[in-house]
């Protein structure tokens, strides 16, 4: 049996969590909002018409912000459009996901859908074919508590209090060539730096997002960043990554080895972001919204139905050995808790999403479900500065992978210690000896385990079968305890107790 060895104290931290890493993401894309989120007259609809069956769902994972209305949709949107009395809102084209824009879900109605799902929103202006003065007037309508015309039209829509968004985003994958209105890099950082201050100037206590690459694999990457990053440093906050990793020809160790590419991405980012604040001898810190991420592709890109309204697009039917990939990706996120502090889980329903729904009938979750529900319940407090010993293989990509990769967690508050660990060998148990170097009377609580699947077993409405299971761990001896990993396994093991 292989044998692995993870050491950690207290006292050695990556960094305090921001609960914002657990972000997910809604777009007008597919059935994400419509048939979604939200659906007069289904069954389980309140008086909002948002289903409470998927509202539930929700609930489960503890969802601290979600982002909208995009996406690509974002940069043919007129946030105007959506506002207002609905009998009177105009039905446009939609040529990002070239479908038909009902917009009887909009602004208001996505703040009060935040509220009834007890999240925070994330909102992205339109820098495509918009631009500053439209990006001012939406952040005036939200936040503005009144006596401005944008602010008192909210209040004549009906709602009279400020919204109060904090986190926005100057626009989306802006290098893309798919994207409606994409720009040079020259265009945009001229657009994006007058579009923050304006912004800034409306509202001092908000957070903005600048657009990175679209992805590592955009012949823009680096440079990109270097712009952006010089132009608008003062007065942004974060800047976005966007990763989705596909099997594509990958056989199963090179696809679970890819979080070894998203490892190194976030490095390179944060990298670039050390440099500019060095190189600018600034006090300012920058860091990292992984404002996009998933594992998408068994149903490539989205068709495009001519015009329909809410079709079906992007709807991944994903598997046990997707759900091993979301962990690992989990745990990198936690790994660079110093740099990341905002991510969004892209999507959250229907749309490459852990939830699907039948349109006027039953709501259920897939495998990725579950890691994503562990991380965001149990990752709270500060990551743990772990070393890590494991045996190693190589991909047909990647050296030197570890069979085993773990994020530990600390939890002051709760004095809950979680380490989160998945085995990526695909034939052998491991046996994980934990060792703690400065905590006294923990005790284990339990050992949350998927396992045993077969890599391509999926979830329908009427069978889920993808679950975890909770079983005993070892009492720990001088502070040390060995535990089996199963092959091809995510791993949650709980203790609770006190520190020195």
């Amino acid at each position: 049996m292989k044998q692995a060895k993870l050491t950690f104290a207290r006292e050695f931290q990556i960094g305090e969590i921001d609960p914002r890493i657990y972000g997910s993401f809604l777009e007008h894309l597919g059935r994400a909002i419509y048939g979604g989120i939200y659906e007069p007259g289904h069954p389980t609809a309140d008086a909002n018409g948002f289903r409470r069956d998927v509202l539930d769902l929700i609930a489960q994972l503890n969802v601290p912000m979600v982002r909208y209305p995009g996406g690509n949709f974002v940069s043919g949107c007129n946030w105007e459009d959506g506002v207002g009395p609905r009998e009177a809102r105009p039905k446009k084209l939609e040529l990002a996901w070239q479908a038909t824009e009902s917009n009887q879900f909009g602004t208001n109605e996505f703040m009060d859908w935040c509220r009834a799902a007890n999240t925070e929103p994330m909102m992205a202006v339109n820098l495509g074919l918009r631009g500053a003065e439209e990006a001012r007037n939406l952040l005036e309508y939200c936040n503005h508590p009144g006596g401005s015309y944008w602010s008192d039209l909210r209040r004549a829509h009906g709602w009279e209090k400020p919204h109060g968004v904090k986190l926005w985003c100057l626009g989306n994958e802006m290098d893309g060539p798919w994207q409606i209105g994409a720009k040079t890099v020259q265009e945009y950082t001229r657009l994006a730096t007058e579009t923050a201050k304006v912004m800034k100037w409306t509202d001092p206590s908000i957070e903005l997002v600048v657009c990175g690459s679209s992805h590592a694999g955009m012949p823009t990457f680096g440079e990109w960043e270097l712009s952006a990053l010089e132009a608008t440093w003062d007065n942004v906050d974060y800047i976005s990554l966007h990763q989705y990793f596909g099997k594509g020809e990958s056989d199963s160790a090179n696809f679970l080895a890819k979080s070894v590419f998203f490892d190194h991405y976030i490095e390179s980012v944060a990298g670039l972001c050390r440099y500019i604040k060095s190189k600018r001898r600034s006090k300012h810190s920058v860091y990292l919204s992984v404002d996009e991420w998933n594992v998408w592709h068994h149903s490539g890109a989205p068709n495009l139905p001519g015009w329909q309204e809410a079709p079906s697009q992007g709807e991944d039917i994903y598997n046990f050995e997707d759900a091993l990939l979301v962990g690992l990706m989990l745990i990198t996120l936690l790994k660079h808790s110093d740099s990341v502090k905002v991510a969004c889980l892209a999507q959250l329903v229907n749309v490459i999403a852990p939830i699907l729904t039948e349109t006027g009938g039953k709501a259920w979750v897939q495998p990725t479900f579950y890691p994503y529900l562990h991380v965001s319940n149990y990752g709270k407090g500060k990551a743990l500065m772990p070393v890590m010993d494991s045996p190693l293989h190589d991909t047909k990509e990647f050296t030197d992978v570890p069979d085993v990769d773990s994020a530990a967690v600390w939890d002051e508050e709760t004095a809950e210690l979680t380490i989160f660990a998945v085995n990526r060998n695909q034939t052998e148990e491991i046996a994980l000896d934990v060792k703690l170097l400065d905590f006294t009377a923990l005790q284990p609580t339990e050992h949350l385990v998927m396992a045993g699947f077969d890599l391509a077993q999926t979830h329908s409405k009427d069978a889920q079968p993808v679950k975890p299971i909770s079983t005993p761990l070892p009492q720990l001896e001088n502070n040390q305890a060995s535990v089996l990993l199963k092959p091809l396994s995510w791993n949650v093991l709980r203790f609770r107790g006190s520190a020195k």
